[in-house]
């Protein structure tokens, strides 16, 4: 899959638009269905300690926990980086903290693989 400018960020507002509904089923609809995941607060919400996750049902348990822990949470896009086979999306949370996420799609445009970034200082 080629990936475009216009279509990373149509991704993107998708994604973000998907997030800030609290819709899990959009979110995860982006997504293959052995999808892995690492992100650091997948240990804090998931209680796994490598940080990483694989599959569809145990990213959507734990993300379900983060929206039920943090009810209020939306995300303000910043940036979004087009690559090769990927995408970065770069966005703000409402509490201020900057994240990044690294995307890589397959040949459908769905999500195989996923790492979140996130700065320890919300400034």
């Amino acid at each position: 899959m080629t990936i475009t400018k216009e279509w990373a960020e149509s991704f993107a507002a998708e994604w973000v638009d998907a997030w800030d509904a609290h819709d899990l089923l959009g979110v995860l609809s982006h997504y293959t269905n052995d999808f892995e995941m690492s992100s650091p607060f997948i240990a804090q919400f998931a209680d796994e300690s490598t940080g990483r996750l694989s599959g569809k049902e145990r990213v959507r348990l734990y993300w379900q926990t983060a929206l039920q822990r943090i009810p209020h949470l939306r995300f303000e896009l910043v940036h979004v980086f087009p690559g090769a086979s990927s995408v970065v999306l770069q966005y703000r949370t409402n509490f201020g903290r900057l994240a990044a996420e690294v995307l890589f799609f397959d040949e459908q445009g769905l999500v195989y693989l996923a790492a979140a970034h996130y700065t320890d200082d919300p400034g």
